[in-house]
């Protein structure tokens, strides 16, 4: 298993624009979008909710503002079936990140980051309903600040799967994921993070022929991953207004 995530760390690296990221569960097709978010690169039809979002030579540095009352995001209006996102961030100072995506009306799945964290969800499809949200891997992990890492986050059928820097994943599965998915946005609480290197891929419906494999790998790292303390649960709640709920205290901006 130790050679698997190896091989898996040094072909996760940010590779050139049109190259496809590398993957455990989907199979990619097309290239849909590259937006390397820095002032040099073309920029993609990024819809700016919340926050300031500035595009530097390093990349895209995004600030929530105390005046919004609620965590910086931003979003492509992009409508999505199987895919892949690969992109890269760096926190400098931020509670948490998050990388979220949609169906045509309530949130779906996320993936969220903060400096002593790594979770993995489906989100609370209703809001006030009887629905809440499941988390799939609640994982402890240090980002250390001023320090690159790379996300990758594949959704094919009912399943999805995030790897961090190639060295560890989390998965999980609900019926939900079939449908039809939407709007991929990132999104950053407190001050401050950067992202670079956005791309989106989509995938063939069949997942690789290995991921029966893999999958059972990673089920059994998850069932030892260590879970966050308390105090690094309360640095990641939600600020107010926020809409999105979880079983657990770390709460995710939209």
């Amino acid at each position: 298993m130790r050679l698997f995530w190896t091989l898996l760390a040094l072909s996760s690296l940010p590779l050139h624009a049109g190259d496809a990221p590398a993957t455990l569960l989907a199979q990619p097709d097309k290239e849909l979008l590259s937006d390397g978010l820095t002032l040099e690169s073309k920029a993609a039809e990024w819809k700016i909710a919340k926050g300031k979002w500035v595009r530097t030579a390093e990349g895209i540095k995004v600030e929530e503002l105390p005046a919004d009352n609620h965590g910086a995001a931003g979003r492509l209006n992009q409508k999505l079936g199987d895919f892949i996102i690969a992109f890269d961030f760096r926190l400098d100072g931020a509670k948490s990140i998050s990388l979220s995506i949609n169906d045509a009306k309530e949130h779906m799945a996320r993936v969220l980051i903060t400096p002593a964290a790594f979770r993995v969800q489906r989100d609370d499809h209703d809001h006030d309903g009887p629905d809440k949200a499941v988390v799939f891997l609640n994982q402890a992990e240090k980002f250390t600040a001023g320090t690159w890492h790379r996300v990758i986050l594949e959704m094919v059928g009912d399943t999805m799967v995030t790897t961090i820097d190639g060295k560890f994943s989390g998965f999980g599965r609900d019926e939900l994921f079939k449908t039809e998915k939407a709007s991929p946005g990132l999104t950053c609480a407190g001050q401050s993070a950067t992202f670079r290197n956005f791309s989106l891929w989509s995938a063939k419906a069949e997942p690789k022929m290995t991921w029966k494999e893999t999958s059972a790998q990673i089920a059994e790292a998850m069932k030892s991953a260590p879970t966050p303390t308390v105090a690094a649960k309360a640095k990641a709640k939600t600020p107010a207004k926020a809409k999105v709920e979880a079983p657990t205290k770390v709460e995710a901006a939209k």
